[in-house]
């Protein structure tokens, strides 16, 4: 497996773990409500967003349309973590992630 397809495989498996997450949590209010899992969500939108930023120093060329809002992410909870807007990570985490989970299952071959 080279590089690429080990930063692919590490953003299904952080966006895995986000679903599994969040099963069960229905809206922006329970979320926030819920401190343990918006930690972990947290925690695998920065691994998501450290995977993505690798990726596109790997693949220059990569054309990944949620990239710059998922890097942004993970730059906000690793260096601004006073400022994290929990309703700017449900958002990302409701339209971003499945996106980026179909693009990277497309690009495993899964």
């Amino acid at each position: 497996m080279g590089p690429s397809a080990k930063f692919w495989s590490d953003i299904l498996t952080a966006i895995g773990e986000v679903e599994s997450f969040l099963e069960g949590v229905g809206s922006l209010n329970e979320y926030v409500r819920d401190l343990k899992t918006k930690r972990a969500v947290e925690r695998e939108l920065a691994v998501i967003g450290e995977a993505v930023n690798r990726l596109r120093k790997e693949e220059p060329g990569l054309q990944l349309d949620c990239a710059r809002s998922i890097v942004g992410m993970r730059n906000r909870l690793i260096h601004s973590y006073a400022n994290v807007d929990d309703k700017i990570v449900w958002e990302v985490v409701q339209i971003d992630l499945p996106m980026l989970r179909v693009i990277a299952e497309e690009r495993l071959g899964e």
